[in-house]
C-alpha cells in the first residue's frame, strides 16, 4: 500500500480488539484522519508512550485506497501536551476543543487554518501563555471565525442598528438571531445572554487580530465570564448538540469558581435564568 506522511494532533482514541486502537487525528494535509494502530497496545518501538490526546505527532500511514481505514506505520513525537494531561482542568478544555473539531469536520476534507488554530491552542494552554478560560474564548471565537459560523457583533441582527448606536452599555444576544439585538428589538428569552459593549469589542478584536498579538490579551474577570456563556451556548446550539465535554467542563467549572456578582445583577435585570 502506498505511503503517506502528514503533521497531526491526536483527538482521541479507543481500543478495537486485544491488541489495536482506532485513533482519530485532525491533520495538517488531510484534515480529520482515523486510523487504525496495529499491535499498538503492545508496541514498545514504534508507538510506547506517544499516542496520546493532544499530542502533536508526525505520522507515516499506508493508504488502504478504500478498502479500509489507513494504517499507523510509524508516529514521531513532536509535543507530548504533557502540561495539558496532567491537568484537569486544562484537559477540559482541550477536550471541548477536540470533540468541537471532530464533530465539525469531515473525514479526509483538509483545512490547514483549523489544524494551525488547534496547534496553537494546545501550545498556549500547555505551556501556559493564556489562562484556561482566555484560551477557551480565543479558540471558539477563531474556530466561528474559521468555519463560517461567527455571529454577528457588529450590529442588531434585526434592525442593522451599528453597535455604536446601541443606547446600553448592556447588549442582549439572541441565540435564535445568531447575534446581537439592540433594545429596542430585544424580547425576553431564558437563553438569551447580556454582553458589555467593552467584552464584545475584545471578541471583534480577538477575531481580527494574529496569533502573535492574541497571547497578550487581558479579560477582566466579568468579560471572561460573559464571553464563555454567550460561546458555550451559541456553539452547540449552531452546530445542533452541544458535546459531552462541554457539559463535564461545565460541571468542573462550577466547583472551581463562583459567578461574578455583578454578572448575576446584571442578568437578573433582564429576566434571564440561565445561571
Amino acid at each position: 500500500m502506498p505511503l503517506f506522511s502528514t503533521p497531526a494532533i491526536l483527538l482521541r482514541r479507543f481500543p478495537y480488539g486485544d491488541y489495536d486502537l482506532i485513533i482519530t487525528f485532525y491533520t495538517l494535509t488531510n484534515g480529520k484522519l482515523t486510523v487504525i494502530a496495529k499491535n499498538a497496545k503492545n508496541s514498545r518501538k514504534r508507538f510506547a508512550g506517544i499516542l496520546e490526546l493532544f499530542s502533536i505527532l508526525n505520522l507515516v500511514c499506508a493508504d488502504s485506497r478504500g478498502r479500509g481505514m489507513p494504517v499507523l506505520q510509524e508516529a514521531v513525537l513532536e509535543s507530548p501536551a504533557s502540561g495539558i494531561r496532567g491537568n484537569i482542568r486544562k484537559t477540559a478544555y482541550a477536550s471541548y476543543w477536540a470533540e468541537l473539531i471532530t464533530q465539525w469536520a469531515e473525514e479526509g476534507k483538509s483545512q490547514a487554518s483549523v489544524y494551525e488554530l488547534l496547534r496553537y491552542g494546545l501550545y498556549i494552554l500547555d505551556t501556559g501563555g493564556s489562562t484556561e478560560e482566555t484560551a477557551s474564548i480565543i479558540f471558539q471565537i477563531r474556530f466561528l471565525t474559521l468555519t463560517g459560523l461567527m455571529p454577528n457583533l457588529t450590529s442588531c441582527a434585526r434592525c442593522r442598528k451599528p453597535l455604536e448606536k446601541f443606547v446600553h452599555d448592556r447588549c442582549v444576544f439572541e441565540l435564535a438571531s445568531g447575534g446581537l439585538v439592540c433594545q429596542g428589538c430585544s424580547s425576553f428569552h431564558p437563553s438569551n445572554v447580556c454582553l458589555s459593549k467593552g467584552t464584545v469589542k475584545q471578541l471583534l478584536w480577538i477575531r481580527d487580530n494574529s496569533f502573535n498579538h492574541l497571547a497578550r490579551l487581558k479579560f477582566h474577570p466579568a468579560a471572561i465570564a460573559e464571553s464563555n456563556r454567550m460561546l458555550e451556548a451559541f456553539v452547540p446550539y449552531h452546530m445542533g448538540k452541544e458535546p459531552k465535554s462541554l457539559g463535564f467542563l461545565k460541571e468542573m467549572r462550577a466547583g472551581w469558581e463562583k459567578p461574578d456578582p455583578r454578572i448575576i445583577r446584571d442578568l437578573s435585570s433582564t429576566g434571564n435564568s440561565s445561571l
